[in-house]
């Protein structure tokens, strides 16, 4: 069995990314015969904190603790064979963890999103400051392995590690699986995100509010409070456990993305998630969003506001076409973005790294 010590930036079950990235994996990887141990940097109370205003000395408080606990890690990794990084093993300050466990132990570093942008969310526009921009260039050289989400993050860790393999984020379809329910009375479009990408969701609105005039629906938003005048809008909180649950009930998806860096480095985890129940979603053909998503296969694109528009209006008015692009978006899923299919991939890498 070989034993990994994967240093991550939250709570189990906290963050998406987190999740899809790693915490899926952790059984299928004990049957690949890799152990996992999860150390988060921060506390439950420090993510309550993370995104919220204000609360700086609460905040710089946990980020201390956060130290602490890295500290003894990259001291004392006990029986680890490898050290597994996703994204950094702190939230601030440069590599020096990476760098000093690296000289101990193998690390295979991962990341999912363009975060050698150092960006900050506005909560956070303090620590702005004490993020490094070199960080995740140095990670990437001290790393026996990267892994990474997409073929644009893949480009920028091939011209800086030793050996860089794309896994992208999956869906565990155990849980993700199509039920039958009951026909909504008005039909559902939904979206599913947090307090910072919740600005995407709300460049959509008056697209949203045109649609409106010609058609009846509710905007259902999964993770954020969202108010847009002229709608009928059900926010609902993030749970983990009711997610899927909380999903089925969408006959659209909605996925809408700046053409920016960031937003490509993305790895589609929401239209992923629609995919995976056999909800036909409507993305920006954004970075990897145009490998998910087929035009008119699986799934619309769309650009325009005319172009979102007349996407949505044709999938609520359409039953059969819904159900038609769900049943090939639930293929795509099972075919090329399930857990079950990229897991092992990640046991190799993990094992090759430890030996």
């Amino acid at each position: 069995m070989i034993r990994v010590l994967a240093l991550v930036p939250y709570p189990a079950g906290r963050a998406p990314g987190q999740r899809y990235r790693i915490e899926q994996w952790a059984p299928l990887l004990r049957r690949g015969g890799v152990q996992v141990t999860l150390s988060p940097f921060l506390s439950r109370r420090g993510m309550d904190l993370l995104y919220e205003p204000g609360h700086v000395a609460a905040k710089v408080q946990e980020v201390l603790r956060g130290y602490l606990k890295r500290l003894a890690d990259a001291l004392w990794p006990g029986s680890a064979d490898v050290i597994f990084v996703y994204r950094e093993a702190a939230l601030l300050g440069p590599a020096w963890i990476e760098q000093v466990l690296g000289l101990r132990r193998p690390l295979v570093f991962d990341f999912d999103d363009a975060i050698y942008l150092a960006d900050t969310s506005q909560a956070n526009a303090w620590s702005r400051r004490l993020k490094s921009v070199t960080k995740v260039e140095t990670i990437c050289r001290v790393a026996r392995h990267v892994t990474v989400g997409n073929e644009f993050l893949a480009r920028y860790a091939k011209d800086r590690a030793r050996e860089v393999t794309v896994i992208p984020s999956t869906i565990d379809t155990d849980v993700y699986q199509i039920q039958p329910r009951a026909r909504n009375r008005v039909p559902v479009i939904g979206w599913t995100g947090s307090v910072t990408t919740m600005p995407y969701l709300m460049a959509l609105a008056p697209a949203l509010r045109r649609l409106r005039e010609k058609r009846e629906f509710e905007l259902r938003v999964i993770g954020a409070k969202v108010d847009i005048e002229g709608l009928a809008v059900r926010c609902l909180p993030w749970r983990a456990e009711t997610e899927p649950d909380d999903l089925r009930a969408l006959d659209v998806g909605l996925m809408p993305l700046p053409d920016d860096e960031w937003s490509r480095g993305k790895g589609g985890m929401k239209a992923l998630q629609y995919m995976a129940l056999g909800i036909p979603p409507v993305v920006s053909p954004v970075g990897v969003n145009t490998t998910i998503v087929r035009d008119g296969i699986n799934g619309f694109h769309a650009c325009t506001e005319e172009e979102w528009i007349d996407r949505i209006a044709l999938l609520l008015e359409d039953e059969p076409l819904r159900w038609r692009l769900g049943q090939e978006a639930r293929r795509t899923v099972e075919e090329s973005y399930s857990a079950r299919a990229h897991a092992p991939r990640l046991a190799r890498i993990l094992t090759e790294a430890a030996a």
